[in-house]
């Protein structure tokens, strides 16, 4: 089995964001960058199903030369090889185009990807590469098993949960109960420095969106403090002030 599995490399949650450029621009001075924690967890669950069958997994991303320590330690972590398309991944759609044409041409049985990057949280990637693809896409799966050539998938849904069987190849998302990520030990770090990473350049497909600026969220307003026994004080305030009720 061949299971690819979509790695973003994005800032670490504890980042404080600023822009640059006037304000066109992530400001990345002293940015710690990590695998996006969704796509360890497919990573994570790539490697289990492989441990219990022959198989290879392949991390990919869509980014440039100072994403290749996350990648890395996706190698680390246990993939087989990994490669990098030598391009800036602007938009979800010129990513999910770059995966595709490198999935294309290599008949991987599985993609996994996770079900958001948290820096943008679009959640659009697997959804787009099952259409590139012409696969099925499953998002947000929670549990996947793999038994001659089905998948057996469980997904949260409104007031329960779903249970759904396809047949392989297709596209699923990870969520954050799939499974526990894995912490690299010193033997795959070891490891990882000899692991085939492979650089392609990008398809050539043009990027469809342009950034024209970011914008904070505005400020907290201050904190107005009510006595317990000015319940008509609060109503007023939540009616008039707030406009909630």
């Amino acid at each position: 089995m061949k299971i690819l599995v979509c790695i973003s490399n994005v800032p670490d949650t504890t980042t404080k964001v600023t822009f640059t450029d006037n304000n066109t621009k992530f400001n990345t001075v002293g940015v710690q960058y990590i695998i996006n924690p969704y796509d360890e967890l497919a990573l994570t669950r790539a490697l289990e199903i492989t441990e219990k069958q022959t198989g290879t997994v392949t991390a990919i991303n869509v980014g440039l030369a100072d994403a290749e320590p996350s990648i890395r330690k996706a190698l680390a972590i246990g993939a087989t090889d990994a490669v990098r398309i030598n391009a800036d991944p602007t938009d979800a759609y010129f990513v999910a185009e770059q995966v595709a044409a490198y999935a294309k041409a290599e008949n991987f049985d599985l993609i996994l990807t996770g079900r958001e990057s948290i820096d943008y949280n679009g959640g659009q990637v697997a959804g787009l590469l099952g259409e590139m693809l012409n696969f099925p896409s499953v998002n947000v799966v929670t549990a996947i098993e793999i038994e001659n050539g089905i998948a057996t998938m469980e997904r949260d849904i409104d007031g329960g949960k779903e249970k759904l069987t396809c047949k392989l190849p297709l596209v699923a998302s990870a969520q954050k109960e799939l499974t526990e990520p894995r912490i690299p030990n010193m033997r795959g770090i070891m490891a990882a420095r000899t692991k085939p990473l492979k650089v392609v350049e990008p398809n050539g497909a043009e990027k469809t969106s342009a950034t024209i600026s970011f914008d904070m969220p505005p400020a907290k307003g201050l904190c107005k403090m009510i006595a317990p026994e000015n319940a008509e004080q609060l109503i007023d305030l939540l009616h008039n002030e707030a406009k909630i009720i």
